[in-house]
């Protein structure tokens, strides 16, 4: 508990952290990848969100991977540049902002996607090995549910658990708060799979 309470970037690195990691995770790749394809606006179709899962609904199963790919990667290149510029911590702040740019660009009045794709791309900048985990558990939950919602909730759910039993407090904390988030975020998804409603993976329509 102590660890978690003692951290020791300054301020301004902070700061920095925090504005360099929201500026890269605000980049829509989602929205420009579909408008350089002639697709329109990725906005006006499906949950009007700007992730991969809506990309998808377009057809283009190329420019969805495209776009889960580059949505995880902003956020790892966010926190690998604070982390070998200012250290871990600065590397942590630097991966959470860039989830919450995407969840809320200032480019588009706030309104982005629900940040799975971030958060892999966050855990794979400050413990890479926890992707794994992630992978497993999604993976396992996926194949028993055919949920895919249902699998990355659950995931989020694991990841601070597991980080907080192999004493990694400070990464714990802030995976937690994205968890609390992205939950947020999937309010309708949650709603759904209590209604029995959620789409299945697979399930066309």
């Amino acid at each position: 508990m102590s660890e978690l309470l003692n951290w020791q970037i300054t301020l301004p690195i902070a700061a920095g952290a925090l504005i360099l990691g929201y500026l890269l995770g605000s980049i829509p790749f989602g929205l420009l990848l579909t408008r350089s394809a002639g697709l329109g606006d990725i906005r006006s179709i499906g949950s009007g969100n700007i992730g991969a899962t809506n990309v998808l609904r377009t057809g283009n199963k190329k420019l969805a991977a495209a776009t889960l790919l580059l949505d995880a990667l902003k956020a790892t290149v966010a926190a690998l540049i604070g982390w070998y510029a200012f250290g871990s911590e600065a590397g942590l702040l630097a991966g959470f902002a860039a989830f919450i740019g995407h969840l809320f660009p200032v480019w588009l009045g706030f309104k982005g996607g629900k940040g799975v794709a971030t958060y892999i791309g966050t855990l794979l900048g400050v413990a890479p090995w926890m992707v794994l985990v992630f992978a497993a558990v999604w993976l396992s939950v996926a194949k028993i549910s055919k949920y895919s919602s249902l699998s990355a909730l659950v995931a989020t759910l694991v990841i601070p658990a597991v980080l907080w039993f192999i004493q990694e407090p400070k990464i714990a904390a802030v995976m937690a708060l994205m968890t609390v988030i992205s939950w947020v975020k999937h309010k309708a998804n949650i709603e759904r799979l209590i209604a029995g409603t959620e789409s299945r993976i697979g399930k066309k329509g």
